[in-house]
């Protein structure tokens, strides 16, 4: 009777053959869904500015200018960042010269780049720390401003967009294996825009390059603390972002900017 001899797996009995280096699996790029809701945070603060500047037209249309000679109407009277009135306690003026504009070109510019940006980072944030950031870029802007800029008044809410500027900076560095493929131009555009903003138009007569200064600290410091950290989860092909930031982080990053800029500001009051 013939016999036919077992056949032997050459992986498992060949030593030669169990040396032999098996090629490294390759990652694999997969397609996560962002999230997608309405930014309408974003909207509801373009609409209020631009009725802001609306009034600030009807004031000069019904009212004449608040101070003759210098052209200021009664919105930027009361609203914009003067360090007289500042020092006298009015300390609204931190936050409310973003809602204010010297022209149509000025609001055109500005609303145009807060959309751009804010779309996009409302997205990414949630409503509620969005609207944060926005406020605390504000803040922290119309602090430098207060404390190194000279000059008679200021206002605009380039402050508050320079803020959107430095957190979509640090949310990409954070978060920069989620872009792998986007991670380099988006922050290299960043970065560019920055620099254009802030040596080439900051230099320009009239620009208050310490408030886009302060903004930008302030979403630089703000998201180092409290923006999303996003995870990766789920089971193909239902791959979903998950931030491992709770709003408690949120909350700790406003402390943190209002904690410093607001201490720089008592300081700047009482120097």
């Amino acid at each position: 009777m013939n016999e036919t001899p077992p056949i032997s797996d050459p992986s498992k009995s060949s030593p030669e053959a169990s040396q032999v280096p098996q090629p490294p699996a390759q990652p694999q790029s997969v397609r996560v869904e962002i999230p997608r809701s309405a930014p309408y945070i974003t909207y509801t603060i373009i609409a209020i500015t631009v009725i802001f500047y609306i009034l600030q037209l009807a004031s000069v249309w019904a009212l004449g200018y608040a101070i003759p000679g210098i052209g200021m109407d009664w919105l930027e009277y009361y609203g914009a960042r003067i360090n007289e009135a500042i020092l006298a306690g009015e300390l609204w003026r931190f936050l409310t010269p973003a809602l204010l504009h010297g022209s149509l070109p000025h609001i055109a510019f500005n609303m145009y780049a807060l959309l751009s940006f804010g779309t996009s980072l409302e997205r990414f944030f949630g409503h509620g720390k969005f609207l944060l950031l926005y406020l605390l870029g504000a803040f922290a802007g119309n602090v430098a401003s207060f404390l190194f800029t000279g000059g008679s008044y200021s206002i605009g809410a380039s402050t508050a967009i320079f803020g959107l500027l430095g957190a979509e900076a640090v949310f990409l560095i954070q978060n920069r294996q989620v872009f792998p493929g986007q991670f380099r131009s988006a922050i290299g555009n960043i970065i560019f825009i920055a620099a254009i903003n802030l040596f080439i138009i900051g230099s320009l007569p009239g620009i208050d390059n310490w408030g886009h200064i302060g903004g930008l600290i302030g979403g630089l410091m703000f998201t180092s603390f409290a923006g999303p950290l996003w995870e990766i989860r789920g089971d193909y092909p239902n791959f979903r972002p998950v931030d491992r930031r709770s709003f408690r982080a949120a909350m700790t990053g406003a402390a943190v900017v209002v904690l410093i800029f607001g201490a720089l500001a008592l300081w700047g009051m009482v120097r």
